[in-house]
C-alpha cells in the first residue's frame, strides 16, 4: 500500500463508467493515480444506442487499471440500474468484491429518449425517474447501510444546472430526475453528515462526452455553435473539468462540504 497517496486503503464505487470519453472514467482514472480501489458500474447497451457509441468495457477497465497505485484493487460490473433491484445488487457486489466501501460516486445517466412538455408522457417520466433519481437514492441508501461510520465517507452525485436556471427545454424528462436530486441534496445531505458520509452534488455543464461533436452529436451544429458561444472561455466543459473538483471532494481536503449543491462550469451562462 502506498500510504501517502490521498485515497490509499479507501475504495470507491463509480457508476457510468463505460467509455474512455466519459465523466466517470476521467474520475475513475483521478481516484486510481489517488490511491483508492476502485468498483466501476457501466452498462454498454445505453451507449450502443447513442450516437457516440459504446466503448470496449475490457478497454475501459484496463485502461483505469493501469493507473492504479501499488496495493490498490479494481472490479467491475454491467449493471442496468432501471432495474428496481440493481442499486442493492451493485452495492452488494462491490461489497463482497472489495470489502469496505467508503466512496459512492453516482455518475450514471439515462440520455434520449426524451422530449418538450408537449411531448411528455408517462414512460418517459419513468425511464428517466427510475434510472437518474430513484437509482442514485437506492444506492446511496444501501451504501449508507454498510458504512461503518470510519472517517472519509463520502457521496457524490451529478445535476444538471437547474439551479441555475438552467433551460432544458427539450428533455424535460432527464432535467426534472436531475433537479430532483439537485432539490434534495441537502436533506439527504444531513441524515447521512450523522453517519459520518459527506454528500455533495456537482453539476459541471456541458461537458463533451462526445455528445457536443459534430460527428457524434445529438443536437444540430446551430445548437452546439449556441451552446459554445455561452463558455466565456471559447470552449466546453471537458471530462477531466468536473474530475478535479470530484476527486478534490472526497478527499480529506473536501471534509468541510456537507450538502452543497457545486456548480464548475467555466463561466458558462
Amino acid at each position: 500500500m502506498v500510504s501517502h497517496l490521498p485515497l490509499a486503503g479507501r475504495t470507491a464505487v463509480i457508476t457510468g463508467v463505460s467509455r474512455k470519453q466519459g465523466i466517470g472514467y476521467a474520475v475513475a482514472s483521478r481516484l486510481a493515480q489517488m490511491g483508492a480501489s476502485l468498483f466501476l458500474a457501466h452498462y454498454a447497451p445505453h451507449d450502443a444506442e447513442q450516437p457516440w457509441g459504446a466503448d470496449s468495457i475490457d478497454g475501459v477497465v484496463s485502461g483505469v487499471g493501469v493507473q492504479l497505485a501499488d496495493g490498490a484493487r479494481i472490479a467491475d460490473l454491467s449493471i442496468n440500474l432501471a432495474d428496481p433491484g440493481a442499486p442493492e445488487h451493485l452495492i452488494e457486489r462491490a461489497a463482497a468484491a472489495l470489502g469496505h466501501l467508503d466512496i459512492l460516486i453516482c455518475n450514471h445517466a439515462r440520455s434520449g429518449g426524451d422530449g418538450r412538455l408537449t411531448e411528455l408522457s408517462a414512460d418517459m417520466l419513468d425511464a428517466h425517474w427510475q434510472v437518474n433519481a430513484r437509482s442514485t437514492l437506492l444506492a446511496t441508501r444501501d451504501f449508507a447501510q454498510q458504512h461503518d461510520g470510519r472517517p472519509g465517507g463520502r457521496v457524490i452525485w451529478m445535476t444538471s444546472g437547474q439551479v441555475n436556471g438552467g433551460v432544458m427545454e427539450n428533455e424535460i424528462a432527464y432535467a426534472t430526475a436531475k433537479a430532483a436530486l439537485a432539490g434534495i441534496t441537502p436533506s439527504v445531505a444531513a441524515g447521512l453528515a450523522r453517519q459520518g458520509i459527506l454528500l455533495n452534488t456537482v453539476n459541471p455543464a456541458p461537458v463533451n462526452t462526445g455528445y457536443l461533436d459534430p460527428a457524434t452529436a445529438d443536437r444540430p451544429q446551430e445548437v452546439l455553435n449556441d451552446v459554445l458561444s455561452r463558455f466565456p472561455g471559447g470552449r466546453f466543459g471537458e471530462p477531466d473539468d468536473p474530475a478535479r473538483l470530484i476527486a478534490w471532494l472526497v478527499s480529506d481536503e473536501g471534509q468541510w462540504m456537507v450538502g452543497q449543491v457545486l456548480t464548475s462550469d467555466g463561466g458558462f451562462r
